[in-house]
């Protein structure tokens, strides 16, 4: 078998430019992925807030409505105090066996993607 420069590129040359196409895959991949998973932190970011804005002037209401039910403001507030008080300690006494595993899961489940995503395109 003859060998001609210039024709066919040799092995060497189809092996470089392999590993350039998968070094480029690999790096949109890595860029596809970052941006996906910040999008998504942007979104549970936005709804987080959101959420907490919410409670605070839900926990006014039920405070100023404790309050005026009772005849002293105090006592509403107080009363509101002693509920995230009591959610405090219950967080604080099963976040490693209830909470905590929960909140690594979703984790992991945000940072790799739907299952069965990455194997559908191969």
């Amino acid at each position: 078998m003859e060998s001609t420069n210039g024709e066919k590129p040799g092995l060497t040359d189809q092996v470089k430019q392999y590993i350039e196409t998968r070094i480029k895959l690999a790096r949109l991949q890595a860029i596809e992925k970052g941006t996906s998973f910040s999008a998504s932190l942007i979104t549970e970011v936005f709804v987080l807030l959101c959420t907490a804005v919410t409670i605070l002037f839900f926990s006014i209401t039920l405070a100023l409505y404790l309050g005026a039910t009772l005849g002293a403001y105090w006592m509403g507030f107080g009363i509101v105090a002693l509920i995230y008080l009591f959610i405090a300690v219950f967080v604080a006494v099963f976040d490693k066996k209830f909470i905590e595993p929960k909140i690594i899961n979703f984790l992991i489940k945000k940072l790799l993607g739907k299952k069965g995503e990455e194997n559908g395109d191969q």
